[in-house]
């Protein structure tokens, strides 16, 4: 199958010889997609406990909560190509590294980065059994 088949049936692939192919269904882009929604909400909730609980500044909590808020949305909206997998994994991390900040968030960032890879390899592996 050549890439532009593989492309028209549904999924992008990365480039290469056929090896490590990358392919992006539609069950693991409405799964990523449901995970990065949830997760920007909790972030964007991250800002009054950032400031209140945890006394970080006003402004390092609202540009480090709405900048992740938004790179979640991006990266929800990128999910149509393997490149937007690589931006979620990304925003996973940085999600974990706001627990710097509140250390609750070490947990809930956790709790998500694990639902992301569980989305990814239940969808492919839900997906892959449908087609047999």
């Amino acid at each position: 199958m050549t890439q532009s088949e593989a492309m028209t049936q549904g999924g992008a692939m990365s480039g290469g010889s056929g090896e490590g192919r990358f392919e992006v269904t539609p069950g693991m882009r409405r799964l990523g997609a449901s995970v990065l929604g949830m997760e920007a909400i909790v972030v964007a909730l991250f800002i009054p406990v950032a400031i209140a609980v945890a006394h970080v500044d006003t402004a390092v909590a609202v540009s480090v909560g709405i900048g992740l808020a938004v790179l979640c949305v991006m990266a929800a909206g990128m999910l149509k190509r393997p490149a937007g997998y690589i931006a979620g994994s990304v925003v996973q991390l940085l999600a974990i590294a706001t627990g710097f900040l509140v250390t609750t968030m070490f947990v809930l960032g956790a709790i998500f980065a694990a639902l992301w890879i569980t989305a990814i390899f239940v969808a492919r592996r839900v997906e892959g059994a449908t087609k047999r």
